[in-house]
């Protein structure tokens, strides 16, 4: 049912149509994961939600796209994650049920490299923490278990069952879907130009005109380093590549579809992760250690360098996949000093950023949206010390 279940359920939203409004109670700019997500909270809390994006989402400029993102709960970049992605994964069921499409698929997961590595030794202190279900493994454990993958000697291996894989594009458009479904108004191909913010409320400008409302969200990813520069916080953007590949002949297609995910470091700077083919080939795809970028200058095409460096890669590390690209894209990762997440109210206090997720942020998007929909409606609420602009 899953498998059918699955699939570029999209349009919806886009056929919708809601009386315009020029005054809202929240106006939203960015409608990738983070900011389809907050439309949808608020839009459940019976708010007048507008939601603008320049281009129509789900789309492949910005950050959530690319065909699968992964989920993990044993977090090697911080224990204080696992309570958040644990409320994420509730969420994400809660969206699979009310929008009736699937967009998690369970796996299992594979955190490899040394053992007293950043990716192992902080997997295992979150697993232990929390105390998440795992297993500690090594080179030959790994070759029995999962004969896809091949690990160097001295190599260990964490693995989790509760990890998989979220389809991003499926994720985001059944977030507007729902967010229409409880009243938000979604306009797309609408480029902000301008907004100003004073005690009384906030005002948006965009080609069509200019709209107000009580409080803003500014969730526009890449585009947000820019925004952002005057206050010095140390954004920057990164070109990443991702990589398909088909299977080895050797493999079934039962063992393509049960194999992990995966997330390796070879290195303090060089990591990779890795989904199963779900459709469309395995994917591969660096993790950081790409060139910065603006969403304006980033290269869109993948070298013949690129390609034969991870066919290299893969021709060694994972044997169940012909060494043998079979397509590339880019995305972009905007990214913090310390790679924790920025959501913050600016000093005018009625506008809200919730961005620069340091490449790690698609899974936690509706427990994200929780916390900027709580940060934009309710002044009380503090924002969580770890995502502060301004770190103790």
């Amino acid at each position: 049912m899953r498998a059918g279940m699955r699939g570029r359920m999209w349009a919806p939203y886009l056929q919708t149509v809601h009386a315009p409004s020029t005054s809202y109670d929240a106006i939203v700019v960015g409608l990738g994961a983070v900011g389809s997500s907050t439309t949808y909270e608020l839009a459940k809390r019976g708010l007048r939600v507008l939601g603008l994006d320049r281009y129509a989402p789900p789309h492949s400029y910005g950050s959530s796209h690319g065909g699968s993102r992964i989920i993990r709960e044993a977090y090697f970049e911080g224990s204080e994650y696992v309570p958040l992605v644990r409320r994420a994964y509730e969420l994400w069921a809660e969206l699979e049920r009310d929008s009736r499409v699937a967009l998690l698929t369970p796996t299992g997961g594979l955190t490899i490299g040394a053992p007293d590595g950043e990716l192992v030794s902080g997997a295992l202190r979150s697993a232990r923490m929390h105390g998440i279900a795992h297993e500690l493994l090594g080179p030959k454990d790994v070759a029995q278990r999962f004969p896809e993958f091949r690990l160097d000697d001295g190599m260990a291996a964490v693995y989790e069952e509760r990890a998989g894989v979220l389809d991003p594009e499926a994720c985001v458009a059944a977030s507007i879907a729902e967010a229409v479904k409880h009243g938000a108004e979604i306009r797309t191909g609408e480029r902000v130009s301008n907004w100003s913010a004073s005690p009384g409320g906030v005002k948006v400008e965009t080609a069509d005109g200019t709209v107000a409302g009580k409080t803003l969200v500014l969730a526009t990813g890449a585009w947000l380093a820019a925004t952002l520069r005057p206050l010095n916080l140390g954004l920057w953007v990164e070109r990443q590549v991702m990589h398909w590949f088909g299977p080895a002949a050797r493999q079934t297609s039962a063992e393509r579809v049960a194999a992990p995910v995966t997330v390796w470091q070879f290195s303090p700077d060089f990591m990779i992760h890795t989904t199963p083919d779900l459709g469309g080939g395995s994917k591969v795809a660096i993790h950081h250690s790409g060139e910065p970028v603006t969403p304006e200058t980033i290269r869109r095409d993948v070298s013949l360098q690129e390609v034969a460096d991870i066919e290299a890669l893969v021709a060694r590390y994972i044997p169940g996949l012909e060494p043998r690209v079979l397509r590339s894209a880019t995305c972009m990762y905007t990214n913090t000093p310390d790679q924790h997440f920025l959501i913050d109210r600016m000093s005018a206090r009625n506008v809200v950023i919730a961005s620069a997720c340091s490449g790690h942020g698609f899974k936690f998007a509706p427990a994200v949206g929780e916390i900027v929909a709580r940060l934009a409606t309710d002044a009380d609420v503090q924002t969580p010390e770890l995502f502060k602009m301004r770190r103790a």
